[in-house]
């Protein structure tokens, strides 16, 4: 080589390592939420939210929209795919709206214990999250809302008692809608935000949730009984578009990944220890736990299982029904 080309080719190096390495841009992930200030969602969400923060040195952060800031569930799937929102913390419902298969883990009267419903949803999650990725979103790991019971102005000893009350049923609840036709209840649609000045108005008389969303959301405050019988277990998820992720760098994604994974661990703990002191609290208000009779429980199991049926092809398809009893009763089988 010349001394000429040599010197040629130090200078091109040197000019190369004179310009600048372009550094990716911070992104920030905008997640909404009906989970309210302060409440056990959102001291888990918030945590990792600073782990991320903390763990990326600024280049990923999350601003949450708690509490309904940003309307219901229905809006924030629809701002999300709008790309006004980059994703959502939501219950199955917010699910529902991108693929509703996923409420076939809601079924009513189909788990015992929380631990059938965990190694159920465990075994199926990836399948779900296979189904959201072709739909554009990323599906995290699973949260949890917990048992939902019904929560009442009066007395609901029977059916027949649940069938005499204005029931809040969530607007764009498939699922609940199908059963509360199935079980001849009648359902009053509205959305969560409304909940609580239907109450007050008599608009409705009943609704139904789990003990720390009824405080969390100060239902409880305008009932007098909650019956002892859990209708379903409720579930949720955090999702967020692929738009989005694409933005972030892989390392960066993984370590997201990481955090959300381990926080979502943590928060099926905190709601379940959360559910037991927010029922405590609300029997302490004066709310009375009405010892749901057999006889009630019985026909409600009867008719929720023909429900599982009536919502093949229409909700979730036979293959998804089949898995969930299959590991249910598989699960049954390992813990007799």
């Amino acid at each position: 080589m010349s001394r000429l080309t040599t010197l040629l080719s130090l200078a091109a190096l040197a000019t190369v390592a004179m310009v600048p390495v372009a550094k990716a841009d911070p992104v920030e992930l905008r997640i909404a939420t009906l989970a309210p200030s302060g409440s056990p969602w959102m001291q888990v969400l918030d945590k990792a939210a600073d782990q991320i923060k903390d763990k990326t040195a600024g280049r990923v952060t999350m601003k949450y929209f708690e509490g309904g800031q940003q309307g219901d569930e229905r809006d924030f799937v629809r701002k999300i795919k709008l790309g006004q929102l980059d994703g959502a913390a939501v219950t199955a419902i917010g699910l529902a709206m991108i693929d509703e298969s996923i409420r076939v883990l809601e079924l009513p009267m189909m788990f015992k214990s929380a631990e059938e419903l965990d190694y159920v949803a465990d075994k199926m999650w990836p399948y779900f999250q296979d189904k959201f990725a072709a739909k554009g979103f990323r599906l995290n790991d699973r949260g949890e809302v917990g048992w939902i019971y019904f929560l009442s102005k009066n007395k609901v000893e029977s059916l027949n008692d649940l069938r005499g009350q204005k029931v809040w049923m969530w607007g764009d609840d498939q699922l609940v809608g199908a059963m509360f036709k199935k079980l001849g209840i009648n359902g009053v649609p509205l959305g969560v935000p409304e909940v609580d000045a239907g109450l007050t108005s008599g608009k409705i008389n009943a609704c139904y949730g789990s003990p720390v969303a009824a405080v969390a959301l100060q239902w409880y405050s305008k009932v007098k009984y909650m019956t002892s019988m859990p209708m379903s277990f409720a579930i949720g998820a955090t999702v967020i578009s692929t738009d989005a992720i694409k933005k972030i760098s892989k390392d960066d994604v993984k370590i997201v990944e990481d955090i959300g994974t381990a926080n979502a661990k943590k928060l099926r703990k905190v709601i379940r220890k959360a559910n037991e002191d927010a029922q405590a609290t609300m029997t302490r208000k004066g709310i009375t736990v009405v010892n749901t009779p057999v006889t009630m429980v019985d026909e409600f199991t009867k008719l929720s299982k023909e429900a599982w049926t009536d919502g093949v092809g229409k909700i979730y398809s036979q293959k998804e029904l089949d898995m969930v009893l299959k590991f249910r009763d598989e699960y049954r089988a390992k813990h007799p």
